[in-house]
């Protein structure tokens, strides 16, 4: 059996969106990430050069308020961000060959480069435009920090730019009561010069670019709508106070994040060829015939099929291969909810389950298109232990044990060679799916050979043979067959399965090649079984739930906003509210909580040893203002282990939010440990 001669050693450059390093990656996020994974491992593993590069979109507003509200730097905030990103990505075997940041020398050099070349091309246009403002924190606004009441169906606590009630669009200046989500003062409208990328200029271009295959046929016709319809020059500068790069020449104007975040792409994979030696025009100069790819989610399409490519091809780079977009996650049918647990994050995940159940519960569900993808979690559980426990790793563990004690580890000839052969020439059908991004078609044409391999050996039943006499050399066969059957099905699943791959290349003293799949393993020694992968259970899944609703419960344990006061609770016995136990503290220590955007970790004494309680007060509170002062906490609230640690009560505390939270302090005089009443 012998594989088709090698063909040219393709130059392969892919990138995922860049993740904000504004929060935590989640499972939404994960879809793309593997997706891209898969595509540039199973390019790896047919020989061609392929590099993987991706960074954090490091830039922005809500970067820098955020880092505020924490009293730390932002560049302290997007190193720690960076740092926990990448730890998610690799516990999720995602394989970057460069994870850099927008917020780095080279992505600067970039963004002036390709700034000066569009000003040189007479791409970039100025003119003075009107927007809301923030006269206390004195700072213009964009319509996300703008928030008021729906002027059409009147809900409150909405954005200046739609209703999450009604679903309404509308401007800033129609809502009703506006007030800014950073201050809480009345925005007033201010006039301010802006720099803008001439995109109008670029519609031919784009008419053919965007019709050239670049784009999946629905992407395609989708801007097809926009480009008739005519394009709008793109605002791409912003101002002071603002986390970015300064634009050239116009002091206090930076660049809007959407321009440097694309543009990361180059500076990732720069980074790494300064490092490794790669020639970097090799793969970006304007005659390169490498391939670069892009994997984004469809919501983002605008930036990189319009913006982007005109951006790149004015400023004299190549243009992507191709841009390919993917739909949205829901989760058991409804968006992710964190009221329901099922908004969970990358970490939560893993602290339940085995990553590489998510990986093939994904791609056994994506195709080449844009459409939506639902995470049925009972689905979820039953087609891991139904495919990959059941079906394939089932194989090798009904065949190893006989090799390893009736024949030392040692493998025979090969003797159902016509179905080894036709597994051995699925692998070309499974490559073309791989190849156009459709893993359902791969992961179902793998399913189908691995349940002829099943069938083969509950037809010939090794179990019955072993008991025998003189059948050695047939039970020898039946499991040297089965268990090339089984290499063969793990090599097609490595691009899915990379760490069970591993495990398998161990357990059968040989690497999973795909381009020489057909030499097959004849009078070969194998190592000791040992488990590949244990079956997915309904509890674990349930805990992981249940972990997602105590990190909300931890994230939201600030006062709501008084604009989104809640209706008064039910009513209450007397005798209820005396089983609550108020009690003097005092806060003996206060601390940050490693990625917790609004709780502090406080040590309170109450006359009888300490408690560990987190608040959700960071927002108005330093830690060092804390410690020593009196509050009242609720001493005998259940304990509740949370995903930062156990809380052992409550502290009290009133107000809007925001920087307005009051903890209650009992008057001069008290003493720890003091009950209220």
């Amino acid at each position: 059996m012998t594989q088709a001669s090698a063909q040219k050693q393709r130059d392969i450059l892919v990138t995922s969106a860049l993740p904000y390093a504004n929060g935590p990656i989640h499972l939404g996020h994960l879809l793309e990430y593997i997706q891209t994974d898969i595509w540039a491992r199973y390019q790896r593993m047919r020989g061609q050069n392929c590099y993987y590069v991706c960074a954090d979109d490091a830039h922005g507003t809500a970067i820098m308020l955020r880092a505020e509200r924490e009293g730390i730097t932002a560049e302290s905030l997007i190193d720690r961000i960076r740092q926990e990103h990448q730890a998610d990505f690799a516990g999720f075997h995602i394989h970057f060959d460069n994870y850099h940041s927008t917020h780095s020398e080279e992505n600067k050099e970039f963004s002036e480069y390709i700034y000066r070349r569009l000003q040189e091309n007479d791409h970039i246009a100025t003119r003075k435009i009107t927007q809301a403002y923030d006269p206390e924190k004195q700072m213009f606004l964009a319509d996300r920090f703008i928030k008021g009441t729906c002027p059409k169906c009147k809900t409150e606590d909405q954005y200046g730019d739609n209703c999450e009630a009604c679903g309404a669009t509308y401007t800033p200046a129609e809502l009703i009561n506006p007030k800014s989500a950073v201050s809480g003062a009345t925005p007033v409208e201010k006039e301010s010069e802006h720099y803008f990328f001439r995109l109008p200029e670029f519609s031919d271009f784009l008419q053919n670019w965007t019709r050239s295959g670049t784009l999946q046929p629905q992407i395609a016709n989708k801007l097809a709508e926009w480009l008739d319809a005519g394009l709008q020059e793109w605002d791409i500068s912003r101002d002071a106070p603002y986390f970015g790069f300064e634009i050239p020449d116009a002091p206090g104007k930076y660049f809007y994040v959407w321009l440097d975040a694309p543009i990361g792409y180059l500076a990732s994979f720069k980074n790494l060829c300064d490092r490794e030696g790669i020639d970097f025009n090799r793969f970006w100069g304007p005659d390169s015939d490498a391939e670069v790819y892009h994997f984004i989610g469809k919501d983002i399409i605008n930036f990189h099929a319009l913006f982007w490519p005109s951006m790149l091809h004015s400023a004299g780079f190549r243009t992507p291969s191709a841009v390919w977009a993917h739909g949205f996650v829901t989760v058991n049918g409804k968006k992710m909810s964190k009221s329901r647990g099922t908004f969970i994050m990358a970490r939560t995940y893993l602290d339940h389950l085995n990553p590489e159940y998510l990986r093939y519960y994904f791609a056994a569900k994506l195709g080449s298109g844009v459409d939506d993808m639902d995470l049925n979690l009972e689905d979820f559980a039953a087609r891991v232990n139904s495919d990959l426990v059941g079906k394939v790793v089932n194989i090798a563990s009904r065949s190893a044990g006989f090799i390893t004690k009736r024949f030392d580890g040692q493998l025979g000839q090969v003797t159902e060679t016509d179905k080894l052969n036709a597994f051995v020439a699925a692998g070309e059908e499974i490559a073309e799916h791989y190849e156009s991004r459709d893993y359902g078609r791969a992961m179902r044409k793998v399913m189908e050979l691995a349940d002829i391999a099943n069938q083969y050996v509950n037809d010939e039943q090794p179990w019955v043979v072993a008991k025998q006499e003189g059948q050695d050399n047939r039970l020898q066969a039946i499991c040297s067959n089965a268990i090339n059957m089984f290499r063969l099905l793990m090599t097609y699943l490595a691009p899915v399965l990379p760490k069970t791959a591993e495990a398998s290349a161990e357990f059968l003293n040989s690497a999973l090649d795909w381009n020489n799949r057909g030499n097959l393993l004849e009078n070969h020694s194998i190592n000791k079984f040992k488990p590949l992968m244990n079956r997915v259970e309904m509890p674990l899944i349930e805990k992981m739930l249940e972990a997602s609703k105590e990190e909300v419960s931890a994230e939201t344990a600030e006062p709501a906003p008084a604009a989104n006061i809640e209706p008064v609770a039910d009513e209450i016995e007397f005798g209820d509210f005396a089983k609550v136990d108020l009690r003097v503290a005092r806060i003996v220590k206060a601390e940050h909580v490693e990625g917790a955007d609004k709780l502090l970790r406080l040590t309170l004494d109450i006359g009888h040893g300490d408690r560990n309680v987190f608040a959700g007060i960071k927002s108005a509170y330093k830690p060092e203002d804390l410690e020593g002062r009196l509050t009242v906490m609720v001493a005998n609230l259940k304990p509740r282990k949370m995903k930062f640690g156990l809380s052992e009560g409550m502290v009290l505390a009133a107000g809007p939010g925001g920087k307005e939270i009051f903890i209650l302090s009992p008057d001069s005089g008290a003493t720890p440990g003091m009950r209220i009443m």
